[in-house]
């Protein structure tokens, strides 16, 4: 079961670990360049496991200490996955002690694959979620940690690197939508963010702008049931 799981699983990462590995091995050179042993980075991408948080770390723990504005931050910066959350709740039950892991593991692109891929017939749909998770965080701590072991030997200058991670949403974003028929929820995705950075600003629009596509997409799926009622 397991073996068939993993076999099942892996094609669906291969694209993701070739990211994975850049952005890790970015990650690992930015934490070295910025005086971290490799221990930093391994560790965190370990136990954080949210790469844009990761690379925040790298200043906040250069800057003075301010927990209440870590904890702010940190909130702020993964905002997105309490909605991802409400829409996993149903793909995770009845997985088991799994599910402890498939939250906590629960990434971007991760959700991406569990949210939208379903398991070959014949396949656990708790562990092939269980194999997609894993593989995603081994490639990342893989990535982290030969990037900060490679920068012992390795200089150059990192300004920029951490652009690396906005380049991979939008590949993904072009990659989804040209696999797509429906570009609304894509539409939804680019427009609700676009109006609450402008009602409130860079600093706090994350979290109305995950509110209002969650509401859009519950308005959609509400009118998409009616249709369907009145056709039957």
């Amino acid at each position: 079961m397991k073996k068939k799981a993993f076999k099942a699983a892996l094609p669906h990462t291969l694209p993701i670990c070739v990211g994975f590995l850049f952005l890790g091995m970015s990650y690992g050179f930015m934490m070295r360049s910025k005086g971290f042993s490799f221990v930093y980075p391994l560790f965190m991408s370990m136990f954080i496991f949210a790469g844009s948080m990761e690379f925040v770390t790298a200043n906040l723990l250069l800057s003075a200490f301010n927990p209440l504005y870590a904890f702010l931050l940190a909130l702020m910066v993964n905002a997105r996955h309490l909605f991802y959350g409400i829409s996993m709740l149903e793909k995770y039950k009845n997985t088991g002690i799994k599910k402890l892991y498939l939250i906590y593991g629960m990434c971007d692109e991760t959700f991406s694959v569990n949210c939208t891929v379903d398991p070959p017939e014949g396949v656990d749909r708790g562990w092939f979620m269980f194999f997609v998770t894993l593989l995603n965080q081994l490639y990342w701590v893989g990535g982290a940690a030969a990037g900060a072991l490679l920068g012992y030997v390795i200089h150059f200058n990192t300004k920029g690197i951490e652009f690396v991670m906005t380049a991979l949403f939008v590949v993904m974003f072009v990659n989804q939508w040209e696999e797509a028929k429906d570009h609304r929820p894509a539409l939804v995705g680019l427009g609700c963010p676009v109006i609450c950075l402008i009602l409130f600003g860079s600093s706090y629009f994350i979290i109305p702008a995950m509110v209002s596509i969650i509401a859009c997409f519950e308005i959609q799926r509400r009118l998409e049931k009616k249709k369907e009622a009145k056709k039957a």
